[in-house]
C-alpha cells in the first residue's frame, strides 16, 4: 500500500501540474471508485470548478477545489495517479480527470480498493477526526507526543505505528524500518517506551520517512509515481524484505515474523524488545 513518502511524492509532482486548472470533465468507469455515492453525483460536484491546492493528509491525497469542497482520494492497496497528455490507455483505468490545459489525470487500481469521496469544506476535519493522528513530518511529533499516545497500550509497537489514528501516514514497509532505526524489537508492548524510547522512535520515524521522499517511494509491488516511473526506497531498505541477510548495523540475521497479520521485518540481535511495565498497586492506608 502506498504509504506518506509515496503519496507526498505524487502530492509534489501533482500540485505543479494541477493547480490553476478547471476541471473540464470526469468520467468515473468503476462505480466502486465513489461508492456509496453515484458517480454522477460525483462528476457534476468536481466540473467546472478550479483546483486551488493539492494537500496530503496521512494517505489521502486532496484537490482542494474553489467551490469551498475537496476530492479527498486514497490509493489503498494498488491504486495509482497519473497524469496522461495524451496516448495509450493504461490497463485498470477507474478514473479520467479532463483539465482544461489537455492535461488528464487518471486514477489506476488492479484490486479496485482506492476511494474518492467529495466534501465539502467545513466537513473535511469531521470527516478525518479520528481517522488519521498527528502528521509525522510535522513539529507535533515530538517524543512527548510519541509517550502519550503509547501510555497504557499493550499492542506491539508495530500495530501502534500501523494505527493511522495515532500517527498518520506510515504503514508496513516504513513501520520496520523506523523500528530499526530506533533500535526497538516490533513486538515490544508500545505502553512500555520510555522517554528516550520515544524520542528514539520518534527520530527513526522521521529519518525514515525522510529517506523514503529522498528515494522517491517504494515500488515493491504496483507504486508508480505521477510520472508512471518506480521509486528507489526499496534499494535502500535497511529490514524489510531482507529475511535471511545480516542486519547493517550489528551482522546478525535479520528475520520474519507476522504482526496485526503483516509481515514483518526485524534484527532479534540489536533490536531491543521492552518488557510491559508492572501496574502500580494502590497503596491502602489504615485509618488510626
Amino acid at each position: 500500500m502506498p504509504e506518506l513518502p509515496e503519496v507526498e511524492t505524487i502530492r509534489r509532482q501533482l500540485e505543479p501540474a494541477l493547480v490553476g486548472r478547471v476541471i473540464e470533465s470526469i468520467e468515473v468507469f468503476d462505480e466502486r471508485w465513489t461508492r456509496p455515492v453515484a458517480p454522477g453525483e460525483v462528476e457534476r460536484a468536481l466540473v467546472g470548478h478550479r483546483i486551488e491546492a493539492v494537500e496530503r493528509r496521512g494517505k489521502y491525497l486532496l484537490l482542494r477545489l474553489d467551490a469551498d469542497r475537496t476530492l479527498a482520494m486514497h490509493l489503498r492497496m494498488t491504486g495509482n495517479l497519473l497524469l496522461s497528455q495524451g496516448g495509450a490507455e493504461p490497463s485498470h483505468l477507474r478514473a479520467s480527470i479532463a483539465l482544461d490545459d489537455g492535461t488528464r489525470l487518471l486514477f489506476t487500481d488492479p484490486r479496485r480498493f482506492g476511494q474518492a469521496v467529495v466534501l465539502e469544506d467545513d466537513r473535511l476535519d469531521d470527516h478525518f477526526a479520528g481517522r488519521l493522528g498527528v502528521e509525522p513530518l510535522s513539529e507535533a511529533l515530538t517524543a512527548e507526543e510519541l509517550c502519550r499516545l503509547a501510555s497504557g497500550r499493550r499492542a506491539p509497537l508495530k500495530s501502534f505505528l500501523l494505527d493511522q489514528s495515532g500517527v498518520a501516514g506510515i504503514g508496513n514497509i516504513y513501520a520496520d524500518e523506523a523500528l530499526h532505526r530506533a533500535a526497538l524489537h516490533p513486538l515490544s508492548p508500545a505502553g512500555s517506551m520510555k522517554p528516550e524510547d520515544c524520542e528514539r522512535l520518534r527520530e527513526g520515524i522521521v529519518a525514515t520517512l525522510e529517506a523514503g521522499l529522498r528515494s522517491g517511494g517504494a515500488s515493491v509491488d504496483d507504486y508508480r509515481d505521477a510520472r508512471g516511473e518506480r521509486g528507489a526506497m526499496q534499494d535502500e531498505f535497511l529490514v524489510h524484505t531482507r529475511e535471511g541477510e545480516p542486519c547493517p548495523r550489528c551482522g546478525a540475521e535479520i528475520r520474519r515474523i507476522v504482526v496485526a497479520g503483516r509481515s514483518t521485518y526485524f534484527c532479534p540481535s540489536c533490536q531491543r524488545r521492552l518488557r510491559r511495565r508492572p501496574r502500580r498497586r494502590a497503596v491502602h492506608r489504615s485509618l488510626a
